[in-house]
């Protein structure tokens, strides 16, 4: 082998750790990670040159179809319905409003042609869901807050790249009819929906009815799909991203075999794909460059933040029944992410003059809004008194997949205003198919007995039929 491939290799085992164990600080210090991901970019940039943007934007794109997929199935659709309308008047009207706002300031402080800075507008109009809840930590925000977050981040994606992509073609075709450009969006939207559903449906019955020898197939299975769906939609000129999110969306809330061992293979997969995609785009990024647009990039940050999302939240949410604190929150949590940084290399491609500002300008927008939206999300819902004493959820985690049975094994930590909590086993009448058969109390195992007295903070392991999934669930909600 020769020595270049075992250095690139020495490299890329090195990034993968060091980004793995940035994720700590970021944790600590209340930032999403992918500051600190492209920040060992930018720091490898003066050691390596990287100009390949087409490479740049495959993986982005590669990426985007991961996180977007784990992102759908770990969304619980009934926590979503009831604010579906909202988030969806987030993800279509926010957008645009968003859209012309900052592309409006981009021509005053830009000094660019109208169809270019509504392109610039039109880059960061999405938020990001993997920053947003990164920084959330362990807060007990309203539900309703987090759940209408979750659901335009999923959402507001396919209509970014709609926007950027239309607007870049109406630059380079100027005599593109206004007719079109609806009928696209209609065809991408819906057709983008149709076959998220469709390959959804035929994904859960493949998984479960195919009876492979090994489990760990089961979630490349599942991703196979995430990329096919990703693939058609493109070849049917559709939204790509909204049919991968729909998927997720679709599989996630399925009876769906190997459903943890799925979930915990995408979710660390995801991060891999968050890590490399990052550090590629702060290779792609020259420090030098950023200093000459510095006041540019800072001015147009603090309007996205301070005008433009405020605006396009409020105008958007105008009938919805939120609160002014809860729109002020919802307002400040719009952190911009992998997708503006990804789309800001279509300009670069398509050979547009100003690609290269854009990019940059982008890039420091993103990182700003990052670093200090980031940083204070946590600090305002307080403020807001947005934050309830920390009641957690229902957390049922499946600890063997057994996939060929009808059986499962869950484990959940015992919280005091569950109905269990202080009661002896022999006490909940349970039917003999549910079996307990360990508790973790202080970091010991507790071989659990009839007389055994549930405790608040216990790890409970569970045994049951699949089929009795619903009244595990209703044991341990808590009242």
């Amino acid at each position: 082998m020769s020595q270049l491939a075992d250095n690139v290799i020495l490299l890329s085992a090195v990034l993968l750790l060091i980004g793995v164990l940035s994720t700590k600080f970021s944790t600590r210090f209340g930032m999403p990670s992918l500051v600190l991901f492209i920040a060992v970019g930018m720091v490898l940039s003066h050691f390596i040159y990287f100009n390949n943007t087409s490479l740049t934007q495959i993986a982005g794109i590669f990426a985007l179809i991961i996180i977007l997929f784990e992102g759908g199935m770990q969304t619980n659709m009934r926590d979503i319905r009831p604010v579906i309308v909202p988030a969806l008047s987030l993800s279509t009207i926010g957008v645009l409003l968003t859209t012309g706002i900052v592309g409006l300031f981009a021509k005053l402080i830009l000094d660019v042609p109208w169809a270019e800075s509504l392109l610039f507008g039109a880059i960061v109009g999405s938020t990001d869901a993997a920053a947003v809840f990164s920084v959330l930590g362990g807060k007990n925000i309203d539900k309703r807050i987090t759940s209408t977050l979750e659901a335009e981040s999923g959402s507001n994606d396919p209509m970014a790249v709609f926007l950027t992509v239309s607007l870049l073609e109406w630059i380079l075709q100027p005599d593109m009819a206004l007719w079109s450009l609806i009928f696209s969006f209609i065809w991408e939207m819906g057709i983008g929906l149709v076959l998220g559903v469709v390959l959804a449906k035929l994904a859960v019955i493949v998984i479960n009815k195919i009876n492979l020898e090994s489990s760990g197939l089961y979630p490349v299975m599942a991703i196979g799909f995430a990329v096919l769906t990703y693939g058609v939609a493109a070849q049917l000129h559709s939204s790509g991203l909204l049919a991968v999110y729909v998927l997720g969306l679709v599989m996630g809330n399925s009876k769906l075999i190997y459903h943890r061992t799925i979930m915990s293979f995408n979710h660390g997969f995801a991060w891999m794909m968050q890590i490399a995609m990052f550090i590629l785009l702060g290779l792609l990024v020259f420090p030098q460059e950023l200093v000459n647009i510095a006041w540019q990039g800072l001015l147009l940050s603090f309007i996205l933040m301070v005008v433009a999302r405020p605006i396009g939240v409020y105008l958007s949410l105008l009938f919805a029944k939120f609160s002014f604190r809860e729109k002020t929150l919802i307002s400040w949590a719009g952190l911009r992410g992998a997708v503006p940084i990804v789309l800001a290399t279509y300009p670069l491609l398509a050979g547009l003059p100003q690609g290269r500002l854009f990019f940059n300008v982008v890039f420091f927008v993103v990182l700003t809004s990052a670093v200090i939206q980031g940083t204070t999300i946590s600090p305002l819902a307080s403020r807001l008194k947005l934050v309830g004493k920390n009641n957690p959820e229902l957390s049922l985690m499946e600890l063997v997949a057994l996939g060929k049975t009808d059986s499962e094994i869950n484990h959940i930590r015992i919280d005091e205003h569950m109905p269990i909590a202080k009661k002896q086993i022999s006490d909940l009448d349970l039917p003999t198919d549910i079996l307990f058969t360990a508790i973790i109390r202080n970091n010991q195992i507790v071989a659990p007995h009839g007389n055994t007295v549930i405790e608040p903070g216990d790890i409970l392991y569970v045994l049951s039929p699949k089929s009795k999934s619903e009244m595990i669930k209703a044991l341990f909600r808590t009242q």
